[in-house]
């Protein structure tokens, strides 16, 4: 399916229909093309087509995180220019766009102001391979033509039109029929074939003046992707700071755009007419190249309640069909995930037990201050050297979202966890904890030695405690703090117990001691085959997002629970004993659906933990 239709809204005919109603139209009009079954997969995606390979104007798709919304701007909604070809006054409309392409007469009295707002949008941070190379499996591919010249603009569209096509992929299959683990893991074939729709290097390079003092403020150390300046036309109250959105819009990559302020040419007006009054700073932060941060006006956006490409990503016939077919099998899939855990946990099968339910957990509502559902785990006494390392990396292909977090001294003294607004250039400045929902946070506190944590370590430190005991984090805004509430799951390894909260400890019991640490992980990891693999991804993924009721047989075990009895078995006695409020808390997760009858779940009350 090709992607025509969009260029209707830089044609003239169109541009010179300022009636609210005919946007109204065009905008219904995409809603309904994307409601159309697989429609989604047949629009290209800045996640995984390099950008010089997409058509300007064109329909594009993102998948991303609201970092930071900048200030309400106005723009021309309609303006007048001279046809140069006739010199008749026509009237254009200006929303989709960044550039004006005629001239504008100013002192006509047909101008229209509108107001949209910006979204500073990242990809969604800790994104797992296998997730991101899944998604690109299944996108739209961009097939370039053998003659691709990267200067984009100096082609016509009509040229381009021939060399460029959209074609669906077949691997979406877990989303038909209730076959599950049908995706390859790539091992090597994924990179060939995303070189096929890949630039040579010098060709993606962007200027060195440009990069080198251009931050594109992820809140991760280390990732790669495109960022996105998001025009928001309508519906601005729906969308809040960290949402994780799949944004549909118009891609503009105007020339005029990749120049930084100062160095724009005046006589090309901008549709922003307030963007003359920005600092140099601003500037910077607010208008950077368009080769490396594009412009996408919003058609449409989808709050993603999951980033795991193995499921629907909407709630839709398909979704539900797909739901019913794998709880089928939902029981089998626990108690072989399970399996695995152990042998991973060392046969530890209490350990294993825990970290299923950890991950699986989920805020699910708020009672006055106090996050329901979350469940930070605490698996102390784990091996040193790379054991916790290779921990997090089965995690991490388990998971579409993860962050280890080596909390060594100069991590926690250096590292800025917090967001914080820099008023100079009027952004919010990321820090690591701004994190998209559902997030799996390894604190690996083996790595933290000896030593005297600084200013900057406490307050780390504390934002981390503030995290696990009540899922917000307080952005800095200088003057005060902003909470900002999360909901993300956080698995704290150590070597005793934690200096940080946790909902519960868990002491981690070997019963096997392997010779070579390294080899024995790996090859449990590789023991298990690709389809296996992917149902275990799947099988998490629902079983946090499924609505669920605990049945009055449970309920009524739990109430008969007397929680003042129970001690923390190796904490002194003068050791503040846990709230009953959260000590039920406790209970209630331990009942989510993860398989467990009544009878196993007492005998795990009474077994070797502490809370």
């Amino acid at each position: 399916m090709r992607m025509w239709f969009v260029c209707r809204f830089c044609c003239p005919a169109a541009q010179s229909n300022s009636n609210p109603e005919w946007e109204a139209k065009v905008l219904e009009y995409f809603k309904g093309q994307l409601r159309e079954k697989e429609s989604h997969s047949w629009v290209p995606s800045l996640n995984d087509v390099p950008l010089h390979y997409l058509k300007p104007n064109s329909l594009v798709k993102f998948r991303c995180l609201v970092q930071d919304m900048f200030d309400p701007e106005f723009y021309m909604g309609v303006y007048e220019t001279v046809d140069p070809s006739t010199k008749a006054n026509v009237l254009r409309c200006g929303k989709y766009k960044d550039v004006t392409e005629c001239g504008v007469d100013l002192n006509s009295r047909n101008t229209v102001t509108a107001e949209r707002q910006t979204f500073y949008c990242v990809p969604i941070p800790g994104e797992s391979p296998w997730a991101k190379e899944i998604s690109f499996l299944s996108a739209a591919r961009v097939v370039p033509s053998t003659s691709y010249v990267p200067s984009r603009q100096k082609r016509s569209y009509e040229e381009d039109d021939d060399d460029m096509d959209t074609q669906p992929q077949k691997q979406r299959e877990p989303h038909t029929g209730g076959k599950f683990g049908t995706v390859n893991e790539p091992h090597g074939n994924g990179d060939s074939k995303r070189q096929e729709t890949e630039a040579p290097s010098s060709q993606t390079t962007a200027p060195s003046d440009c990069s080198s003092h251009l931050d594109l403020n992820f809140p991760l150390p280390g990732e790669r992707g495109p960022a996105c300046l998001v025009k928001v036309y309508e519906g601005l109250d729906s969308f809040k700071l960290n949402d994780t959105l799949e944004i549909y819009g118009i891609l503009s990559v105007n020339p005029v755009l990749t120049v930084l302020g100062e160095e724009k040419d005046p006589s090309l007006l901008l549709l922003n007419p307030t963007e003359s009054m920005e600092t140099p700073e601003e500037q910077r932060a607010h208008d950077p190249p368009a080769s490396l941060v594009p412009r996408l006006h919003m058609l449409y956006a989808r709050p993603l309640q999951h980033n795991n490409p193995l499921l629907p990503s909407a709630p839709t016939e398909d979704q539900s069909a797909f739901v019913s077919s794998f709880l089928v099998e939902m029981a089998s899939v626990r108690a072989e995930l399970l399996a695995y855990l152990t042998h991973v946990l060392l046969g530890d099968g209490l350990a294993a037990e825990y970290l299923l339910l950890h991950l699986i957990s989920n805020v699910y509502t708020r009672r006055d201050v106090l996050p329901l559902g979350k469940f930070t785990l605490n698996l102390s006494g784990c091996p040193l050297n790379s054991y916790t390392e290779r921990l997090y990396q089965i995690v991490q292909q388990l998971v579409p979202c993860s962050y280890r977090l080596s909390m060594s001294l100069h991590t926690m003294n250096s590292m800025r966890l917090v967001p914080k607004k820099d008023y100079v250039a009027n952004r919010l400045v990321s820090g690591a904890l701004q994190l998209a929902r559902n997030t799996s946070l390894f604190l690996d506190e083996t790595q933290l030695e000896q030593g005297q944590l600084d200013s900057s370590g406490v307050r780390n430190i504390t934002a981390l405690g503030n995290l696990i005991s009540w899922q917000k984090v307080d952005y800095d805004f200088s003057y005060h703090q902003m909470e900002f509430p999360c909901n993300i799951n956080v698995l704290v390894t150590s070597e005793g117990r934690s200096l940080l909260p946790s909902d519960c400890q868990v002491p981690l019991q070997p019963q096997v001691t392997p010779p070579n640490m390294e080899e024995y992980l790996t090859t449990i990891h590789m023991a298990q085959f690709t389809s296996q693999i992917n149902k275990f991804r799947v099988y998490l993924s629902l079983a946090r997002t499924l609505d669920y009721s605990i049945s009055d047989e449970v309920t009524k075990v739990n109430a008969t629970f007397d929680f003042s009895d129970f001690q923390p078995l190796h904490a002194s006695q003068e050791q503040d004993r846990t709230t009953e409020e959260s000590q039920w808390q406790r209970a209630l997760i331990t009942n989510t659906p993860s398989g467990v009858d009544i009878k196993k779940k007492n005998v795990m009350w009474n077994k070797h933990f502490s809370f």
